[in-house]
C-alpha cells in the first residue's frame, strides 16, 4: 500500500531505493542475468541485488524467467511498465549532464527514446 495518493511519493516508493533505477539501466541496455548486474561499474553487492529483483517483481517491473533447467537459473526483462520508464531515465541523465560535470553522457540509443 503507497503511504499516500501523490504520484511522487507512490513512485518514489517503488524507484526511489538507490539500485532499482540503475537495474532499470542495464535492462535497457541488455543485461538480463544476475551475473550481469554485478558487473556493472556501480558494484551492487549480491544480498542488495537480490532483494531488488525481488522488489522490482513484486512491483511489476521485471518479469524473472528461467533460461537454464539443470540448474534452474532466471534472467530478469523488463514488463511493459519497466520499459515505460526509458523517457524518464533519459530525463533523469539530461538533468544530471546540465547539472553536475563529472557525470558522463549517455549513448546516443539511450538518449533516444521509443
Amino acid at each position: 500500500m503507497p503511504r499516500s495518493a501523490c504520484p511522487i511519493a507512490t513512485a518514489l516508493e517503488v524507484l526511489g531505493d538507490r539500485w532499482t533505477l540503475v537495474i532499470v539501466r542495464d535492462m535497457l541496455a541488455g543485461k538480463s542475468k544476475y551475473g550481469d548486474f554485478l558487473a556493472s561499474p556501480e558494484g551492487i553487492t549480491t544480498n542488495i541485488l537480490a532483494d531488488r529483483l525481488k522488489r522490482m517483481e513484486a512491483d511489476g517491473l521485471v518479469e524473472k524467467r528461467p533460461y537454464q533447467s539443470k540448474p534452474v537459473r532466471y534472467e530478469y526483462v523488463l514488463t511493459e511498465s519497466g520499459k515505460a520508464l526509458h523517457p524518464t531515465l533519459v530525463e533523469i541523465s539530461k538533468w544530471a549532464n546540465a547539472n553536475f560535470a563529472e557525470t558522463w553522457t549517455p549513448p546516443d540509443w539511450f538518449m533516444k527514446t521509443p
